[in-house]
């Protein structure tokens, strides 16, 4: 990195790659796309976009988004084989600023899994970055697991790489094991002790296993590291990644202390974290620094008493910094589509006339329901936005009947593909009794996994935000709808969930979505 960079830190966000790697959190083709589009939109300087050998789902996104990318680095993985490399090559080769991202283990762990020995090893990582090098000018490699690799071998393989052409060497902490003076050391020991470090960028990845990925990062960069690597909301393996509203805020924040710069678009966190959440159905916790429920709300009679005075007495950041809006009650079964589009266009969503004219009736249908229509309320709406066209079930009635003796009983019509059923079934509760119907109308294998429900605002007439995973024959997918009335909400959630199954069966048949390689736990 030249003098002049020296202060910039890139965000290399892997929300597409490492984050969809969480249990349940895949994502369709067009989320992956649409995700892509507002990490560019927001100034992401490289999109780890996925795993082009893991399936054929996979390429199609890498190579789709390539295509597609306006300003992004587009960055796909790959192991080190050829192979793999090859492949990754393909998919990313259509973008203006394509990379190639190669892995392999090398503490003395990993080094066992490959059963190759330093040298061997070392051979490897010569071969197969020489090879990525001469198909694409912008090559990052990866130790996986550095943080635990003897500090010996690690200079020694960060070496070789940088003279086989890696032009950013990322030293991940795969386990989440470091703490945050090591993670300063680690990377200012190999830019003091590796011959050509000064001509590459040393990046960080951080798991959250302990709960310091955040403090790790910027200890990392404190030590020299140029790349933060990062996900949306945290979204990762087991506890998650280093969240990039985190790193992003902390160093906007906190510019006396670490005096370094990023190209992000703040003002575009809130909308995109909120399409995560919605797309894996992963919700953010109402505590989660930046983008939580809870991060701006000031309930303590002192705390308000002195945001009203001065908001600097405890805020350290605007909410408008993020993009947060303040919640104005100005929507009601009277508001026409012009006021409905300029809301929504203040929350972060721009609607095309088809996409207005479906949202405003789904917007009159709510408002008949609900007397005050929060932006929490339009946000819900827009999250579980569906595509008919694409949807072979679909609920047409519901009617759950309660007692306080015996077992509840679900009376549902829906139509599968475009034939209506109907029938009655009991069970534990009325959620239970509800997804035994849809099991009775559409059998399946279906194994449920997750059931997850909020309310989006206050009150008795709070619209619920219900999140469903299922998993079939290795096949994981979430669905999510919001509604009044939970059971409802509950219920299309559930057959929300079915249809994107459907989805997922009909591309495994076409070839599009293999179960491809295992990538657990890479980098």
């Amino acid at each position: 990195m030249s003098n002049t960079d020296k202060d910039r830190v890139v965000i290399f966000d892997t929300t597409l790659r490492d984050g969809e790697q969480s249990p349940g959190a895949t994502m369709s083709h067009e989320e992956k796309l649409e995700i892509a589009g507002l990490l560019d939109d927001m100034g992401v300087d490289i999109i780890e976009a996925g795993f082009p050998i893991a399936s054929e789902g996979d390429f199609r996104a890498v190579s789709e988004i390539a295509k597609n990318a306006r300003d992004s680095v587009i960055c796909g993985l790959a192991r080190a084989n050829f192979g793999d490399i090859d492949r990754c090559w393909e998919a990313v080769k259509h973008a203006k600023k394509p990379r190639i991202h190669t892995f392999i283990g090398t503490s003395e762990l990993h080094r066992a899994i490959p059963n190759l020995t330093m040298d061997e090893m070392a051979v490897r990582i010569h071969d197969t970055v020489s090879h990525a090098r001469n198909l694409c000018d912008n090559v990052q490699w990866s130790p996986m697991d550095a943080t635990r690799t003897e500090e010996d071998y690690l200079c020694r393989v960060v070496e070789i790489a940088i003279k086989a052409g890696a032009t950013t060497i990322n030293i991940p902490d795969t386990v989440g094991y470091t703490a945050p003076t090591e993670s300063a050391d680690l990377i200012r020991m190999l830019v003091n002790n590796v011959p050509g470090a000064d001509e590459i960028i040393f990046a960080t990845h951080c798991h959250n296993d302990l709960g310091m990925a955040t403090a790790n990062s910027l200890a990392a960069v404190e030590g020299g590291a140029r790349q933060i690597e990062c996900t949306i909301n945290g979204l990762g393996e087991r506890a998650g990644n280093t969240a990039l509203e985190e790193v992003v805020m902390a160093l906007k924040v906190r510019g006396d202390i670490m005096p370094y710069r990023t190209g992000i678009d703040t003002t575009k966190i809130m909308n995109i974290s909120r399409r995560v959440a919605a797309v894996s159905g992963f919700a953010v916790q109402f505590n989660k620094a930046i983008v939580g429920k809870n991060a701006f709300a000031h309930e303590s009679g002192i705390h308000q008493d002195g945001m009203l005075k001065n908001s600097e007495t405890f805020e350290i950041m605007r909410p408008e910094d993020v993009g947060l809006t303040e919640t104005n009650i100005v929507m009601g079964k009277h508001s026409g589509r012009a006021a409905l589009r300029s809301k929504l266009e203040n929350l972060g969503f721009e609607l095309g006339d088809n996409q207005l004219k479906d949202v405003f009736v789904r917007f009159k249908e709510l408002a008949d329901r609900k007397k005050e229509i929060f932006d929490d309320d339009l946000v819900a709406l827009m999250n579980t936005a569906s595509d008919p066209e694409s949807e072979r079930l679909k609920l047409t009635s519901l009617c759950v009947v309660c007692g306080t003796d015996g077992p509840q009983e679900a009376v549902m019509r829906m139509l599968v593909d475009g034939v209506e059923k109907s029938t009655t079934a009991t069970g534990d509760g009325p959620v239970d009794a509800t997804f035994n119907a849809v099991k009775a109308l559409f059998a399946h294998e279906a194994r449920l996994q997750l059931y997850q429900v909020h309310a989006v605002t206050e009150g008795t007439d709070a619209q619920a935000t219900v999140s469903v995973r299922l998993e079939e024959e290795g096949r994981t997918v979430t669905g999510q709808s919001a509604d009044t009335d939970t059971v409802v909400a509950s219920a299309k959630a559930y057959i929300s969930a079915l249809n994107r199954l459907l989805m997922r069966r009909e591309q495994t048949d076409v070839g599009y979505d293999t179960k491809g390689v295992s990538y657990k736990d890479v980098s």
